[in-house]
């Protein structure tokens, strides 16, 4: 085995995608509820991304930042009206990068580089995912995966989720210039705040002078019924981190941040070798247009509600958490990984995110035919694994 045992060893081989369908090395077919860990939001092998990486390839592959090239100064322009829902430009500027923990990275320098000295410290949430680079480490609310690798580095506070009396508190610390906030906890279990939770932070923060940073990694573009997920409030945050579906599935990270933010940095202060080059700007040009093209919110929303109400029915599940595409079967045992592999065997991919909850992520162009095979594949993997239960509920866990 010449692999690095990083990972766990995978039950399947697959070999080729299509739409919300994959294939292993055997020819069998598996619905994709997975999507790469939220990844391939437009389906596996989406034309118009493989042309695009096709054309791209046989034109110019890579040049370094020491260049310019044609592609990365309109893509990042799309990100910004994206960023201001759509219609109008969010008046910010992009760093572009190669996964969510590097958009997570730039994120906590640039908040260093606009705090000033002293004003290192960042709020994050019990909970939360940022990434596995030691800074997004240390800020990642989960004291399991901290401790192989203590010391990480100082600085991190890390408040209950949800919680505004706490954040506040954690701000009152002099020290603080950034609380780090995922609008939807995804790894945490698809745990979505109160209403006001986010409203709520953005009022602290603005009367305290720290930045606002929202991790859209796994919530962005679309997946949660808007183009990022802290829409659902009337708000800017001052930082967004995206990645993930960006380049549906071409490793791409973005850092987007107000223009008066963004001009923290200097030539020299941040930088990396791959970081928008023009491969990776094809693949998320071409995936942007297709996702305004269909209007990926919109669908996310129909087909997110579709699933989760057939989620809610399914005996076993005792309640649905989530928005849109981005949605976790509430189960009432600690039986979900059981629950993924009998699922699997039967030829469909959800994943255990936490011991008694399954992470339903599907592609946002998911058609109802898809959804309900899904739901009856699901069903089947619920019956062999935890035979009779108590009715489903159709309320959202607490």
């Amino acid at each position: 085995m010449t692999l690095m045992g990083t990972y766990a060893p995978p039950p399947v081989v697959f070999v080729r995608g299509e739409g919300s369908v994959l294939f292993d090395a055997e020819g069998r077919r598996y619905l994709d509820f997975v999507s790469g860990l939220a990844v391939t939001s437009l389906g596996h092998a989406h034309p118009d991304v493989a042309r695009a990486l096709c054309e791209q390839a046989s034109t110019l592959l890579h040049v370094s930042n020491l260049y310019a090239n044609a592609l990365a100064p309109e893509v990042a322009a799309t990100i910004d009206r994206l960023v201001g829902g759509g219609e109008r430009p969010a008046g910010g500027q992009v760093f572009f990068c190669n996964s969510g923990a590097e958009a997570n990275e730039c994120a906590l320098k640039l908040a260093r580089k606009w705090a000033g000295p002293g004003r290192h410290g960042v709020v994050s949430a019990w909970g939360s995912f940022h990434g596995r680079t030691l800074a997004t480490l240390a800020a990642t609310g989960q004291p399991a995966k901290h401790l192989p690798f203590e010391p990480l580095p100082e600085g991190v506070v890390h408040v209950p989720y949800d919680d505004l009396d706490a954040a506040a508190a954690a701000l009152e610390e002099p020290r603080v210039g950034a609380l780090l906030v995922e609008p939807i906890q995804g790894e945490g279990g698809v745990v979505v705040p109160s209403s006001d939770y986010l409203a709520g932070l953005r009022r602290l923060c603005t009367e305290r002078g720290v930045l606002l940073i929202c991790d859209e990694v796994q919530t962005g573009l679309g997946r949660t019924g808007r183009w990022f997920a802290f829409q659902a409030q009337p708000l800017r945050p001052d930082v967004v981190t995206i990645a993930k579906a960006l380049g549906n599935g071409v490793p791409v990270g973005a850092c987007w941040a107000s223009a008066e933010v963004a001009a923290a940095f200097g030539p020299g202060d941040h930088a990396t070798t791959f970081g928008g080059q023009p491969l990776a700007m094809a693949a998320v040009r071409a995936t942007l247009e297709v996702m305004e093209r269909e209007d990926v919110p919109a669908r996310a929303r129909r087909a997110g509600a579709r699933l989760k109400e057939g989620l809610a029915a399914l005996a076993g599940v005792v309640a649905v958490r989530g928005e849109g595409l981005l949605l976790a079967a509430q189960l009432g045992s600690p039986s979900a990984a059981e629950v993924a592999s009998a699922a699997l065997e039967r030829g469909l991919l959800v994943n255990a995110v936490r011991p008694d909850a399954l992470r339903l992520a599907p592609s946002l162009l998911v058609d109802d035919g898809v959804v309900d095979e899904a739901l009856g594949l699901l069903l089947g993997a619920l019956e062999e694994v935890l035979g009779s239960e108590p009715a489903a509920t159709t309320g959202d866990a607490p």
